[in-house]
């Protein structure tokens, strides 16, 4: 790359961080296109290749615009010395284009437009001073919520969708897309237009071939709604251009039809941790509440209906693990043996103490509750 072309590219890239923006690409029934990026014009100017594309190559090399005062030069009708797409992609009548921006600043608020000239034969060889637009599609703003169109495209997304007429007649189409920033419009040559062109070939069309108005014709730099003051309270806009061909729609509307909101993203939630409940069944006091007194040899553990407890003297009791994490049916608890004659076995329970007193204290009527022996 010579220095020059280094130079330039590097001016340009300074410019394009106080710039605006260009149609990155579109969205045809759903297929994405590119459009046309700066990288292409350099690499044209160094002799290398560049894909061959439906967007239309433009020298709006800041990413700048048209101002009021060149609406009388070819400029106006696809930006800066532009030049045809080499190739075109197809679109159903009735079927949507979606034009998809570079991120628009919200400083540039405005009218949204989208227009349609038939070319004779092929558009890749369409001269852009011969077109003849049709505007298919418009926004200007809602009084109600003082919203402009752009405004909407910034909320959508950054893209703007228009619905192609079901009634135009089939054939090769030069689609001009086009936001009009109205932050300065209020002084004479204030306003600034960003057009956008693609060849797209309209399939499955009806009948209609309406008289299109010559790029240099379709605005005036003293229309009302290109000088036009946009701060303060707006009660009524006049949005520029021809009129709106009658069965075009789009993301917005000339009233500047709200966009839907976008959901809303739900707080974070703490999820509470499962409780697992006590046994439901009731422990009768005190012949099958086993509380496993140990002597001095090793404690021994005994389970009662699933949940085990020992206590190893003087040690508080110590609920013992189940053996696995899977839950398993309960079993059924067992019964310590209760031995026999006069020695106390080493692992006893509260019934198997009592019985041994009986027994060796002589008297099996006498019953006395076991805090008596405590």
């Amino acid at each position: 790359m010579s220095f020059k072309s280094a130079a330039a590219l590097v001016g340009a890239f300074a410019a394009t961080a106080l710039a605006h923006g260009t149609v990155t690409g579109i969205k045809v029934d759903g297929t994405y296109h590119g459009g046309y990026k700066l990288d292409y014009y350099y690499a044209k100017q160094n002799g290398g290749s560049v894909p061959e594309i439906a967007a239309w190559s433009a020298e709006n090399l800041d990413n700048g615009f048209v101002a009021p005062d060149a609406y009388g030069t070819v400029d106006i009708n696809c930006h800066k010395n532009s030049a045809p797409g080499a190739t075109s992609v197809s679109v159903k009548a009735g079927g949507e284009v979606s034009f998809e921006w570079s991120a628009w600043p919200e400083s540039h608020f405005g009218p949204v437009f989208t227009y349609v000239a038939k070319c004779a034969g092929e558009c890749s060889a369409a001269d852009p001073a011969t077109l003849k637009w049709v505007k298919i599609d418009e926004g200007g703003i809602d009084i109600a919520a003082q919203k402009w169109a752009a405004t909407d495209l910034i909320e959508n997304n950054n893209t703007w969708v228009t619905t192609v007429p079901s009634t135009l007649a089939s054939g090769n189409y030069v689609f001009r897309h086009e936001i009009i920033a109205m932050h300065g419009a209020g002084e004479t040559n204030g306003a600034q237009n960003y057009p956008q062109c693609f060849n797209i070939e309209i399939t499955g069309g009806g009948s209609d071939e309406p008289e299109g108005v010559l790029g240099t014709e379709l605005y005036s730099a003293t229309d009302a709604g290109i000088k036009f003051n946009p701060y303060g309270e707006i009660k009524s806009y006049e949005i520029p251009g021809p009129a709106l061909y009658g069965s075009g729609s789009g993301s917005g509307s000339g009233s500047g039809s709200p966009t839907s909101a976008a959901p809303a993203i739900p707080a974070n939630t703490t999820v509470a941790t499962p409780v697992i409940p006590e046994p439901e069944t009731p422990i009768s006091a005190p012949t099958s509440l086993i509380a496993s007194v140990v002597a001095p040899a090793e404690p021994t553990a005994t389970s009662v209906q699933g949940n085990a407890a020992t206590s190893a003297a003087p040690e508080a009791p110590v609920a013992t693990q189940p053996a696995t994490e899977e839950p398993s049916e309960p079993s059924e608890p067992t019964e310590p043996s209760t031995g026999s004659g006069s020695e106390l076995p080493e692992t006893f329970t509260l019934d198997t103490f009592i019985d041994w007193l009986r027994a060796n204290a002589g008297s099996k009527k006498a019953r006395r509750h076991a805090r008596a022996f405590f």
